[in-house]
């Protein structure tokens, strides 16, 4: 390649690699176009098989972008070609020779495969590597690697861009979840002066996202459900604790104050914005009829805003479902026929079919965010649940501790690592792995909590090595979302690993040893 032609071939490349990169983020468009374009260049004797590794922070190739190769999602750790790699970085383009390992007849597989390594800088920093298969016998001359370097400082230059990018859009959310922070603990503030607890509120608010799902209601409206349904009760703040407080039933008077919570909501929850908006809605309308018979306006019908009747049927289950001071839980099949009976009256007909259809899933909520303490010899008969199309981590049988609420909780739990790998496979942006990652650290959380008050009680003598191993988890999850923000397009990756890795590894080498607590909560005490 003559010095002239490599110039105009570079420019050429880099023209249309920085149109791509003009008007999308995608780095695997991204090594698409590349080889599109290199594929024009016969002398380059590179294959249609590639990727794109970036250093994390503890200087580790992790792959964010394929070509020709599967992602590492849709394979095992040992059949994940790239497996293991890693490669000095070298500042020019260089040929080096890796071992590829495939599965064959259910063998692992090793051969020995050529591939050009282009670096990557950011800031005149190491950024990553990318690797391009080329034929085994291929010996590029002097101008060929310097037209490749030529091409890695272009790489270079658009990859850095579509990090920026990355990293301002995650400045913006975080934005936007400081504010929808602030509501939640707002929604919440009240809890601490009732006599409910945190999990009514986790349980309402999910159950009513469950309703609002069978509904049809839209992605957009049952987001801002999910984070307006927690204010439902914060007029209670303005509620004298003499009333709020009691443990026997209201009187008359009594209750016609407590009522007027839903009017202090309103007033506390004024302006225009659409999540305070909404929330004073829900706040406002939550105790309002379809036959008009509510409060506090007695308002009827499709006047009644469709998410506060939608929570209403949420907030009404939970609570017949559980034990106040002044009454006792209803069984389910008296809760469930008393929603269906109240339908076109108190409840909406179409949330009530909604609630029948999401049923399922609002047993399994009651049964996730329990407050009791967990007894491991109970039986958990929930229905089943639609199995899901992606399937990224999965459970079987192997993986059950003998406890079935604790099994209950690890199928949830890799429920929400699947909805994470969906998030990054189908590409559905930062705001939404955001969200999917916060939910998960959430009811980690929860998770453990339930865990160690079952073992603190029964004296499980293992309970400090799970204690360390949850705050391990919890801690590293931190520094996640921390990185997140430094360097999404690494991050994300190095996340779906770590969980993949952890979860099935802790439940195998650590749970598992809970079923003594089987026995020992079976097996009466001999003095």
């Amino acid at each position: 390649m003559h010095n002239n032609d490599k110039l105009l071939e570079i420019s050429k490349l880099v023209f249309e690699l920085t149109m791509v990169g003009s008007t999308d983020n995608d780095l695997d468009v991204l090594l698409e176009q590349l080889f599109s374009v290199l594929q024009k260049l016969p002398t380059l004797q590179i294959q249609s098989k590639g990727a794109i590794l970036m250093f994390s922070p503890r200087s580790k190739p992790v792959r964010v972008a394929q070509y020709g190769l599967k992602p590492f999602w849709a394979t095992d750790e040992k059949h994940d070609e790239l497996n293991g790699f890693a490669h000095p970085f070298n500042e020019q383009a260089t040929l080096a020779t890796i071992s590829i390992h495939t599965p064959s007849y259910g063998q692992q597989q090793s051969s020995v495969q050529q591939v050009c390594i282009l670096p990557l800088y950011a800031n005149q920093q190491p950024l990553g590597q990318v690797l391009l298969f080329t034929a085994q016998d291929w010996v590029p001359s002097g101008n060929e690697l310097e037209f490749l370097t030529d091409l890695s400082h272009a790489l270079s230059s658009i990859i850095s861009r579509f990090l920026l990018n990355a990293t301002l859009r995650l400045r913006e959310i975080e934005l936007e979840d400081a504010r929808t922070e602030a509501i939640r603990r707002l929604g919440t503030a009240s809890e601490y002066r009732d006599n409910e607890t945190g999990m009514h509120v986790m349980r309402m608010t999910n159950i009513a996202g469950a309703i609002a799902k069978a509904m049809g209601l839209s992605e957009d409206q049952r987001e801002i459900l999910l984070i307006t349904a927690p204010m439902h009760d914060v007029g209670k703040i303005g509620i004298a604790d003499a009333i709020l407080l009691k443990p026997d039933r209201l009187t008359t008077d009594e209750f016609d104050i407590m009522k007027t919570h839903t009017e202090i909501g309103g007033r506390l929850l004024k302006g225009s914005d659409t999540l305070i908006a909404t929330a004073r809605d829900i706040a406002l309308c939550h105790h309002e009829n379809w036959d008009g018979s509510g409060y506090p306006k007695g308002i009827s019908g499709e006047d009644i805003p469709v998410l506060a009747r939608v929570c209403s049927i949420a907030d009404v289950f939970d609570a017949l479902m559980s034990n106040r001071p002044y009454k006792d839980a209803w069984a389910l099949e008296r809760t469930v026929a008393y929603i269906k009976t109240e339908s076109g009256k108190k409840f909406d007909p179409a949330a009530v079919n909604a609630f029948d259809k999401a049923l399922p899933e609002i047993l399994r909520i009651r049964e996730l965010y329990r407050e009791d303490v967990i007894d491991p010899t109970e039986v958990v008969n929930l229905p089943e649940l639609p199995v899901r199309e992606t399937r990224w981590i999965c459970w079987d049988e192997s993986l059950s501790v003998g406890i079935a609420v604790i099994d209950e909780h690890h199928r949830y739990l890799f429920d929400l690592v699947n909805d994470l790998i969906d998030v990054v496979a189908n590409k559905m942006g930062a705001r939404e792995l955001g969200r999917v990652l916060k939910a998960l650290g959430q009811y980690a959380q929860i998770h453990f909590q339930a865990e160690e008050r079952m073992m603190q009680q029964y004296n499980y003598p293992r309970l400090d090595i799970q204690v360390t191993q949850h705050q391990h988890f919890l801690t590293r999850m931190k520094e996640f979302n921390e990185e997140l923000h430094q360097n999404p397009l690494i991050a994300q990756f190095e996340i779906l690993v770590y969980l993949r890795d952890w979860l099935v590894a802790h439940i195998r080498d650590e749970d598992t040893q809970l079923s003594a607590l089987v026995w020992q909560a079976t097996t009466p005490y001999r003095g």
